[in-house]
């Protein structure tokens, strides 16, 4: 959705799930050292001088070096949980769908599905679609604008994400074209109501965010936009620059970008700048390798509002759109802007990704969430991958694996081939 640029201001069946779909096409250490024991005066002349006892070690034994384990994290797109700049939206909601539609629901019950999307997670990382606050904002959007949209979401957002996010830590990616869509005073003013709720933020500035999980690991994230909140990614150098500094400190990056055209007709990952309503909204492969190549171990994509492809380059792992998770309100929620999911990965002492996953999500209008048996969002995201990065795709498996060994594929292959077989 519009907002100025800076140019302008992770068995069950490990089949993978395209395959699945093709074929059903188809066919149907130690302490310090003791101190050193006093020196003995000189023995007299007529008597045999006795050995001293060795001296007593006083000193506490040291403690063992704290061992870094693998931390855990489960990102989602976009968020949007209602929006007080605009209320409108609610009573055409309504009439469309013939039942009353609440402009600001109860926020627990509607955030009570992320429970076990975001289960098992240290971290939790999510793309925060609007400001927080209340009463009077500057406007944004010109009068009879039909593709400018505003977004600022009541206070108790905040808390409700918090909770939401359970024994996680809740990091709130601000770095898109609409944190600002309350203006400067209410940038400061969600960046608040964040740290009162508990929520850390990134995307506000240049330097990483340092996340320390219940368990006492650290984690840096960094978040990257082309609009005025967030540090600028079409700046390949200073990706660079930002990405190794966090790395050189913490050791494990994680990047968060909001980049690239949006609607149904940007499911596809372009090795090539996106142009969208005449703004430079950057290359997000080259984005995203920069950042790889920096020491980033994950890079979390979102601001297609669809889902896109999966990458792998060595042992680091890109998203490079995770669609909408939850947008109540506003938004488009035909297929396949209604079709998203969570990543979960698990990221190692060393920096890089030990396994990952993805759980698929569906909304219903006006932006209710729910976990998606059918898995249409794994089935996308393994599909463009074999679209877009035939070599490196991050092949989603029936389980929601993301692999990357060529090897399983095709044994996998083999393997639904069996099963369809055994079904008819």
């Amino acid at each position: 959705m519009s907002a100025p640029s800076r140019g302008t201001a992770r068995r069950r069946l490990a089949v993978p799930l395209g395959a699945v779909m093709l074929f059903t096409l188809v066919a149907c250490p130690p302490g310090p050292p003791a101190t050193e024991p006093a020196a003995e005066p000189p023995a007299a002349p007529a008597a045999r001088a006795e050995p001293a006892p060795p001296a007593a070690d006083t000193t506490a034994p040291a403690a063992p070096a704290p061992t870094a384990r693998t931390v855990r994290i489960c990102a989602g797109g976009d968020v949007l949980l209602g929006n007080n700049l605009d209320t409108l939206w609610a009573t055409r909601a309504a009439a469309r769908l013939g039942r009353d539609v609440p402009a600001f629901p109860d926020l627990d019950s509607l955030l009570s599905p992320l429970s076990r999307l975001l289960s098992g997670a240290d971290i939790v990382l999510l793309n925060l679609e609007g400001a927080i606050g209340e009463g009077p904002a500057p406007r944004k959007c010109r009068p009879g604008s039909t593709r400018c949209y505003a977004f600022r979401q009541p206070i108790a957002a905040a808390a409700a994400l918090r909770r939401a996010a359970g024994d996680a830590v809740l990091v709130a990616n601000l770095a898109n074209n609409h944190a600002m869509d309350a203006g400067y005073a209410g940038f400061d003013g969600t960046l608040s109501h964040l740290g009162e709720a508990g929520a850390l933020v990134t995307g506000a500035d240049t330097l990483a965010t340092p996340i320390v999980t219940p368990a006492g690991d650290t984690v840096a994230v960094l978040g990257f936009s082309p609009f005025l909140a967030g540090p600028d990614p079409r700046d390949l150098s200073a990706v660079r620059r930002h990405v190794a500094r966090a790395f050189a400190r913490y050791g494990r990056v994680i990047v968060s970008m909001h980049v690239g055209a949006e609607g149904s007709g940007a499911q596809r990952t372009p090795n090539r700048t996106e142009i969208f309503l005449g703004e430079d909204r950057g290359n997000s492969v080259a984005i995203a390798r920069a950042a790889v190549e920096s020491g980033a171990a994950l890079v979390i994509g979102h601001g297609p509002h669809v889902l896109r492809a999966a990458e792998w380059r060595g042992a680091a792992l890109t998203f490079y759109s995770l669609g909408n998770l939850l947008t109540y309100g506003p938004f488009n929620m035909r297929e396949p802007s209604n079709i998203g999911g969570v990543a979960c990965a698990s990221i190692d002492a060393a920096g890089r990704v030990s396994d990952a996953e993805f759980r698929s999500t569906y909304q219903l209008p006006p932006g209710l969430v729910r976990f998606d048996p059918a898995a249409r969002g794994a089935f996308l995201v393994d599909s463009l991958g074999r679209l877009d990065f035939p070599e490196s795709a991050g092949r989603v498996l029936a389980d929601g694996s993301v692999v990357r060994s060529r090897s399983s594929i095709s044994d996998s292959l083999l393997d639904a081939r069996s099963s369809m077989d055994n079904i008819r």
